[in-house]
């Protein structure tokens, strides 16, 4: 640390402590002198601010309290440390100072040896302090890229299915997340949907999350058998990290045939609400998570579609969140939820359920969730509806 280049202020209004304070410091660091508080708060909220002041407690007009209070106020002046000058040594007279926003104290009389070394101590405390302010700024920065750059490679618009409506949401725990869901659309009567979770958080996860992207799109081939489009993904990921895993789920969505196939790795089961009896039941066609072994198969099960189904994919953020007593919320109130709100369009459904997660959490709208949230719904819609509109 260049230390010739430091101002200091200092604030007496005794010619012989401000004589012994310069005195101390002159070789080492250029000084400013005031002699009472309104000219010590003029000289601090100048263009060239000090970088320390070492300030009278007693004084005239203004005592150092009422100037340090003044100082920290003032964002301009804010950061800059403050060292209380004073003969008073009782424990109470010390922790107002603190209060009020002092670093340290010097006590008289004073010894220059002293005065030097608690001077160094706090510019150097503030120049760690202003490296580190830095430091996170850029990486504020780079998180706020990255958070731009995951973004870019979810899908930008909902594909157009005959006969589906289809709802997604995605709300990372922080600037990035490990969660991800895209398409594969074969054209406007069949889709493959695929959400995936990558075990931990932050950007180790989000990097994995974004090599789904590639993964996933190498699969178009196989899209409609769910089995091979896991195992692609598998070999696709395996041997490329070590410390992490994948959960995902595969629906792929046949509107000619009204079928629908699926299968998971590891991951929540898909949850089905019948159009007809109004009912939730889970599809569970669960093989081991990817990445970690690079022969694993898969399978897949097909079920038939009718009109008013609801096919739900999600993460296990919305099924884990846990409230202030540590309960979850559950895949049980989760069918409940399906069952009740029903009769929503999927945009109103997905808006409402994650309104009632966050009410379940008691967490206020500032406070970080559990986990990264992504849910992608499917409604088949009413062909008689449909019909008559026409």
């Amino acid at each position: 640390m260049a230390t010739a280049d430091k101002l200091i202020l200092v604030v007496d209004d005794t010619p012989l402590n401000i004589s012994v304070i310069t005195g101390a410091l002159k070789d080492t660091y250029r000084t400013k002198v005031a002699t009472n508080g309104p000219k010590a708060l003029t000289i601090a909220a100048a263009e060239e601010k000090p970088d320390l002041i070492l300030l009278d407690v007693m004084m005239p007009e203004m005592d150092g309290y009422e100037v340090c209070r003044r100082l920290k106020a003032d964002p301009s002046t804010r950061e800059i440390p403050v060292i209380f000058l004073t003969a008073q040594t009782e424990a109470e007279d010390e922790t107002r100072g603190f209060e009020v926003g002092a670093v340290d104290y010097v006590h008289k009389p004073f010894s220059p040896a002293v005065m030097k070394a608690r001077v160094h101590t706090h510019l150097v405390l503030r120049e760690t302090r202003a490296k580190l302010a830095r430091q996170l700024q850029t990486i504020q920065q780079e998180l706020e890229t990255a958070r731009k750059i995951q973004l870019s490679i979810l899908p930008s618009q909902l594909p157009t299915i005959r006969d589906l409506d289809i709802a997604t949401r995605y709300i990372p725990m922080t600037s990035v997340a490990g969660d991800f869901y895209d398409f594969i659309v074969v054209d406007e009567q069949h889709v493959g949907i695929l959400v995936a979770d990558v075990s931990g958080h932050g950007m180790p996860a989000a990097l994995i999350a974004s090599m789904l992207k590639i993964a996933l799109a190498a699969q178009q081939e196989w899209a409609s058998d769910p089995a091979k489009v896991l195992s692609g993904l598998n070999q696709s990921l395996c041997g490329k990290f070590h410390d992490h895993y994948v959960t995902a789920a595969y629906v792929y969505l046949d509107m000619e045939k009204r079928i629908a196939r699926y299968g998971g790795a590891g991951h929540p089961p898909i949850l089905m609400c019948s159009g007809t009896t109004g009912r939730v039941q889970e599809l569970d066609e669960n093989g081991f998570f990817l990445s970690w072994i690079a022969d694993a198969t898969y399978s897949s099960k097909e079920i038939p579609l009718s009109s008013g189904d609801w096919i739900v994919l999600y993460s296990d953020g919305i099924t884990e969140t846990v409230n202030r007593s540590e309960e979850e919320f559950g895949r049980e109130r989760f069918r409940a939820f399906i069952e009740k709100n029903s009769f929503l369009t999927p945009d109103e459904f997905a808006t409402k359920l994650l309104e009632e997660v966050h009410t379940f959490s008691g967490r206020t709208r500032d406070e970080e969730s559990d986990d990264d949230t992504t849910l992608a719904l499917v409604h088949i819609r009413d062909m008689d509806i449909v019909i008559q509109k026409a």
